[in-house]
């Protein structure tokens, strides 16, 4: 050990210096190399899930609502994804939004018209509930005597009492198909004479003085 030269110790000593600053490099550099292969591992992933998701909003398989898709393909537009598979997947899914929201809306209007027409329907029945309630209470009168008081009382909603009342026997594609013609008078004797109501005011024509010149009604079998 004695015979160890001097400089060897100096030489041994800048050795260990420079193993441990190129350990440190080596250290540091697979630390870099080691968040590179992440961050990309990182960015695969996200890459992965936009195509995912783009695909499912293109097929409708998403289960989103709309708003929901739209909010979604914002996101990941905000990435910025140097991919041209992924833009050429945002465009789609772009459309397929499109097209959605154009059919909520249509179906929207649908829902509108339908909901219009069931009340416009409401409001028909039940301006003409009066007269379906007047003529009911004749066949459906406790007497002779009571029916016949009933009659008179509904004809003085006629403007006479040969007022044709028009019968709807049948219904198809839009054409009416009627009984034999009668008139009030006939007709409320008929309603005493069966005691049933089986029947439906669908239209009603009057005078000036708000008197009925017609009625209209639908049978129901």
């Amino acid at each position: 050990m004695k015979n160890i030269p001097k400089n060897f110790s100096k030489f041994l000593m800048v050795f260990l210096v420079a193993a441990i600053a190129l350990g440190g490099a080596s250290s540091c550099n697979s630390k870099k190399k080691l968040a590179k292969e992440q961050a990309a591992a990182a960015e695969a992933k996200k890459i992965e899930q936009a195509n995912n998701d783009l695909n499912a909003i293109i097929n409708g398989t998403s289960g989103w609502t709309v708003d929901e898709q739209a909010k979604r393909v914002a996101t990941i537009k905000s990435y910025n994804f140097d991919d041209p598979e992924i833009q050429k997947l945002i465009g789609e899914a772009e459309k397929a939004i499109e097209f959605g929201r154009a059919e909520e809306e249509r179906k929207a209007e649908e829902e509108r018209l339908r909901m219009e027409e069931e009340a416009r329907i409401r409001a028909e029945q039940s301006k003409y509930a009066g007269i379906d309630n007047q003529l009911a209470a004749i066949a459906t009168a406790s007497s002779v005597d009571a029916a016949n008081n009933e009659i008179n009382s509904a004809l003085q909603q006629f403007a006479s009492p040969d007022a044709p009342v028009l019968i709807i026997i049948s219904q198809e594609n839009g054409v009416n198909d009627y009984d034999r013609p009668t008139s009030a008078q006939n007709f409320l004797n008929y309603l005493k004479d069966v005691k049933g109501y089986n029947f439906k005011v669908v239209s009603v024509q009057r005078d000036s003085a708000g008197k009925i010149t017609e009625l209209e009604l639908l049978k129901k079998w």
